[in-house]
């Protein structure tokens, strides 16, 4: 039998199989997903035996900005009005906090040189759509809260890997003036390409729909393959840029009021559950128990770290003197 063929349709069948424990057993999927990819690649087969990493990682960023479309095709701007303050400060304080407090742990536990604790401090920083949409089907906390974390997952990831791109431009810079030009460029380039295209794109395509210019039954091909065009185009202009891109692209369709989207969302929806119940199983498979156990101790404190330490101060800190009572700040 083709290994191939064998390996993508398990991927399949673990995937819908851990959505549907999940449910069952109202858990977050992610855990069964993360669980079966682990077990699936120490048990039986890696990913990288099947898909070479030239091929795995373009697939991986596609299916991340379909995610964050899909994503963005949900943020209302009139829930703004309670969480816009929160969502500000965790996407502005919030990234600076973990990213001083996830390098400091990351150089005294992990042990790495300040360089690379800095950049792995500025990878973490994001919470992702990819990781709190699965939560969310389960907690199902107040709308109040709902908004802010669902609005921070999804903005921040943008954010987030740009912070990571910009901090990167620092440490491996010959100098601080010369780090300092970097930024700015990589900066301003970045917000230049992905406000005008997610923009103009939002436009165009409102414009088509609202004049019926594509049939209602190639909608959601239409808009996947505009996401696939606009991520990769602004990526090729400016590194990262393509995440921020097909986020403003759906923020601006989720808001206007001129064309029918819904069935889009509805589409959209569907697919993020597909992309990431095999996105999680495939990732989790690259991981052995041998590279886990390098780190020995090391690794479940810095997780820990992570988790109880880094996470609850930010939010404190990012928060604090806003209306978000306390037991929401909490959860």
């Amino acid at each position: 039998m083709d290994q191939t063929l064998s390996y993508l349709t398990a991927v399949l069948a673990l995937g819908i199989t851990a959505q549907l424990l999940a449910w069952r057993l109202g858990l977050p999927s992610i855990l069964f997903l993360l669980a079966f990819g682990f077990a699936a690649g120490e048990l039986w087969m890696r990913p990288d035996q099947i898909i070479p990493e030239s091929l795995l990682f373009p697939i991986v960023s596609l299916s991340v900005a379909i995610i964050l479309f899909e994503g963005g095709l949900s943020l209302k701007l009139k829930e703004l009005k309670e969480a816009g303050t929160p969502v500000l400060r965790l996407c502005t304080w919030g990234v600076v906090i973990s990213w001083i407090l996830t390098t400091l742990i990351a150089r005294f536990i992990l042990g790495f040189e300040w360089g690379i604790a800095s950049l792995l401090g500025a990878i973490l920083v994001v919470t992702g759509p990819t990781v709190i949409a699965p939560l969310l089907r389960v907690i199902q906390p107040s709308p109040r809260v709902a908004s802010v974390v669902k609005w921070e997952g999804i903005v921040i990831d943008p954010i987030g890997a740009t912070f990571a791109l910009l901090v990167f431009e620092v440490v491996s810079a010959v100098s601080l003036k010369v780090a300092a030009v970097d930024v700015a460029l990589t900066l301003g380039k970045t917000i230049a390409v992905g406000v005008i295209f997610g923009y103009v794109a939002g436009l165009v395509v409102t414009r088509l729909l609202e004049r019926y210019a594509i049939p209602d039954y190639l909608h959601s091909i239409f808009l996947l393959v505009v996401v696939a065009v606009l991520f990769t185009a602004s990526d090729a202009l400016q590194h990262e840029a393509g995440l921020l891109t097909v986020t403003i692209f759906g923020v601006y369709l989720a808001n206007q009021d001129r064309a029918r989207v819904r069935h889009i969302i509805e589409f959209k929806e569907n697919l993020r559950v597909l992309l990431i119940s095999t996105l999680f199983i495939v990732l989790s498979g690259r991981v052995s128990w041998a590279q886990i156990s390098e780190l020995g101790w090391r690794a479940p404190v810095f997780t820990l770290g992570l988790i109880l330490l880094v996470r609850p101060v930010c939010v404190f800190l990012s928060m604090w003197k806003t209306r978000l009572p306390t037991n929401e700040k909490i959860l």
